[in-house]
């Protein structure tokens, strides 16, 4: 079957360990997100939309090294219902035409990105998923031997290379 830890779900597939964001995590920035929309029905859009920012970027932050890239699309169209709900009752005396143009845009060859003009709430989706690689058993960030190592594992991850690398390839 599989169990829950720190807001994962662990579980075997056809023999396979896949690791995923738990039912209960899923429900809890959901609710979270949910309750801040709710909160905000006053709220204008550029407020409402830096508020759930630091929101769906953290947690997506938090489970983009898992199998995860599915339920970030169901929450973000969760998040789309959302605010589609809160624009609508904003305005229950105009049409869906006049709410689309009002709320939505067409940004960057998406159609619907909930935004203002200068503040565009973050899609989930966007994170890329990156898996954690494991450094090899016998390396030493400390040996000149295995300097090379570590800067191409630098380079393949986007990061700069540290300063104890480059010293010690040089």
């Amino acid at each position: 079957m599989g169990f829950d830890f720190l807001g994962f779900n662990f579980r075997k597939y056809h023999g396979k360990l896949l690791i995923k964001p738990s039912k209960t995590s899923i429900a809890a920035v959901k609710g979270k997100i949910r309750a801040i929309i709710k909160a905000g029905g006053s709220l204008p859009q550029d407020a409402l939309i830096r508020r759930l920012n630091p929101i769906i970027r953290g947690w997506g932050s938090y489970y983009r090294h898992v199998v995860s890239k599915q339920v970030f699309s169901d929450i973000d169209h969760a998040i789309w219902r959302m605010t589609w709900n809160w624009a609508k009752r904003r305005h229950p005396q105009k049409g869906q035409r006049w709410i689309k143009d009002r709320y939505f845009a067409h940004r960057d060859g998406r159609d619907w990105v909930f935004t203002d003009g200068s503040d565009t709430l973050f899609q989930m989706a966007s994170i890329p998923i990156r898996r954690h690689v494991k450094i090899r058993g016998q390396a030493n960030p400390y040996d000149p031997d295995w300097a090379a190592y570590f800067r191409r594992r630098y380079v393949r991850q986007g990061k700069p290379t540290p300063y104890l690398a480059h010293w010690l390839s040089t």
